[in-house]
């Protein structure tokens, strides 16, 4: 997407960003609703995450050894995921993954992954792969250099449909390592499951000795100091965590119970180490954005920014050209209004996504830089303030 190969022309070049706004090498400000593409949920270069960075910094780039900061961003997690006891650093969120996968199998024995077709989990090789034509298939290779045998390991079925669900369970149950899932997939499309989904998922695993793990990149600490395991009263085995638990630097974590992590090295027998994870100048930053977030006049004002955008697109002309799903800070534009908002990527209208794609250059003309894909979601932030709303629905607006 950073290469603009879907809508076309030369990608935009950002050289700084301040709030909610950034300006590229030609000297272009952008009101941003991408935001780093997740991460910034206090806006670009909040004062006080770059006062702990600049702290850190003069301490020092990196230790390599235990420090103060893994400590202090622990227990901030750990407080929020109320059912986890333990939690690992790493770097990115594929790494994360490749990391609850790993944990997930050296647990049981097991190696065969279940996951669902329109969600995103990096690029880790046994994930990198889609669904077939049936029901229920092996994984197909999505990236040229990832063996059949690797991605066969991997089963695939439809997201939300129940009844594959089950077939997975009654035919493969046994022999699944782990299930994965976005609780609330947002990497292709946004497309909300129901409760009822994600439950009859987690009596499935239980059932079968299958861990369950949240992809969280996206979600955690979206909705709240917490996770939307706490939304949906629904407590997987293993979470994932990425985007805004770094504040804009790299950090991402896997957590669950001691049972499950006490198992990963030094302590157990499952191996996983990188040099620069636990950052000490990545985690400061992770460190100041959850302290303005545990205060909560943040998750005030992101939801007061999402319905002020409800109340004004029920009476905007846009509401004649597209819908505009929400959940929380979350916002899809979905440029078809004649068929009903997609719970599965495969509902994606093509002419959705060819509307949006047509459309982006005009957006950018006027000023407001959306992710550019037609299945990326948008992100509202602290710096956004309801003019920015408005401005967004006016642009969009704009074009064929």
């Amino acid at each position: 997407m950073r290469a603009f190969r879907k809508v076309g022309g030369t990608p935009i070049f950002f050289k700084e960003a301040r709030g909610a706004h950034a300006v590229d090498e030609d000297g272009n400000r952008y009101l941003d609703f991408c935001m780093a593409w997740g991460p910034l949920i206090l806006g670009h270069a909040h004062p006080r995450v770059i006062e702990a960075v600049e702290k850190a910094v003069r301490d020092g780039l990196a230790f390599g050894t235990a420090h103060r900061g893994e400590g202090e961003l622990a227990e901030r997690v750990l407080c929020a995921y109320s059912y986890a006891e333990r939690i690992r650093f790493v770097v990115s969120g594929t790494e994360a993954v490749a990391t609850a996968v790993r944990l997930a199998r050296g647990s049981n024995g097991r190696h065969r992954i279940l996951k669902f077709d329109g969600c995103y989990h990096g690029h880790v090789d046994s994930l990198m792969v889609k669904a077939g034509s049936g029901v229920i298939t092996q994984g197909l290779a999505d990236s040229a250099g990832v063996p059949a045998q690797v991605a066969a390991d991997t089963l695939v079925i439809p997201l939300g449909d129940m009844d594959a669900l089950e077939q997975a369970f009654r035919d493969q149950g046994d022999s699944l390592a782990a299930a994965i899932i976005e609780p609330v997939p947002a990497n292709n499309g946004l497309l909300v499951q129901s409760r009822e989904y994600l439950q009859r998922l987690r009596e499935l695993t239980r059932q079968h000795g299958t861990v369950l793990i949240f992809d969280e990149v996206i979600t955690g600490f979206r909705f709240g100091f917490h996770g939307y395991d706490k939304v949906v009263g629904i407590e997987p085995d293993l979470t994932t965590l990425g985007k805004i638990v770094g504040g804009g630097l790299p950090v991402a974590a896997v957590l669950g119970r001691r049972a499950l992590l006490d198992q990963l090295a030094p302590l157990g027998p499952v191996y996983q180490a990188g040099t620069m994870a636990g950052n000490p100048v990545c985690l400061a930053a992770g460190i100041a954005t959850l302290a303005e977030l545990a205060e909560g006049r943040v998750y005030e004002h992101i939801e007061a920014l999402g319905r002020h955008l409800d109340a004004a697109l029920a009476r905007h002309a846009l509401k004649a050209k597209a819908q505009l799903p929400r959940i929380g800070p979350i916002v899809w534009p979905y440029f078809d209004v004649n068929a009903a908002l997609p719970r599965a990527a495969s509902a994606i209208t093509a002419n959705a996504v060819e509307t949006y794609h047509r459309n982006y250059r005009s957006w950018l003309d006027r000023g407001v830089y959306l992710p550019p894909s037609a299945y990326e979601v948008c992100f509202l932030s602290a710096a956004h303030t309801t003019a920015d709303v408005d401005t967004l629905l006016d642009v969009l607006n704009t074009g064929s």
